[in-house]
């Protein structure tokens, strides 16, 4: 296994930031990262597997779209994901796409389950999450495993165009160009499900940012939404990206 370790390292740390926020508790979820036409870093299963929390590069693997070793040693002892067809076909339909993260977050799973949808209902507050929800978040509404390209582009037929799609009784799968961004848009969706549990819970009413708020928001820049809120992720999971 050579090659690829900064890379490598910031998967492992994708991983690791994810268990951090609770959005992958256990050995469940996964990250991927695009390394060419037909190759991809994913986060794989070893003998000694501990679960996101204590992902390391070396679980890193790289691997091409049909699962098998894209290098000497690759898979010696480690078995990629059975859900590698959900990142695999969302790098075959998606070119824009360089990074996938499947997360299972309860708070999305509880909230789609109470057929309460991710809706923009906050503003400032955040706003990168207040515009990807503004797009709309879909919901792929079968709760199976992903374990085959079937379904797999069940999945991404439901995603479209969007960058998270919510996988009902059982998580999310988000995409974007870069791992970071990835995460960090599970993370939002993530928090507004919890908000939204927690206002529906207390009696409130769910209620959209009006369109003249939204407009009034403005894009910070990627140097603050992602750079420093990566760097934010890092610190508080107190993990390092190499």
């Amino acid at each position: 296994m050579t090659g690829f370790a900064q890379e490598r390292a910031l998967v492992a740390a994708a991983c690791r930031v994810l268990a951090a926020r609770g959005l992958a508790d256990g050995v469940l979820g996964h990250v991927s990262l695009r390394t060419g036409p037909n190759t991809l870093l994913v986060r794989c299963r070893g003998p000694h597997e501990r679960g996101l929390a204590f992902t390391e590069p070396a679980d890193i693997r790289h691997v091409d779209l049909d699962g098998a070793p894209a290098g000497e040693g690759e898979l010696a002892e480690h078995a990629v994901p059975n859900e590698l067809p959900l990142h695999t076909e969302v790098l075959r339909a998606r070119p824009d796409v360089q990074a996938v993260v499947h997360a299972h977050p309860p708070d999305v799973v509880a909230a789609d389950l109470a057929g309460l949808s991710i809706r923009p209902i906050v503003g400032a507050f955040d706003i990168p999450g207040a515009q990807l929800a503004a797009g709309g978040v879909p919901v792929y509404p079968r709760g199976v495993l992903v374990r085959n390209r079937r379904l797999a582009r069940e999945m991404v037929d439901a995603l479209g165009d969007r960058p998270v799609v919510l996988l009902r009784g059982h998580g999310l799968t988000s995409a974007a160009g870069g791992v970071e961004q990835a995460v960090l848009q599970a993370i939002s969706v993530d928090r507004l499900a919890g908000l939204t549990l927690r206002i529906t819970a207390s009696g409130g009413r769910l209620v959209d940012l009006p369109d003249a708020d939204l407009a009034e928001l403005p894009d910070l820049g990627s140097g603050f939404t992602v750079a420093t809120a990566w760097r934010h992720e890092l610190a508080r999971a107190d993990v390092g990206a190499d």
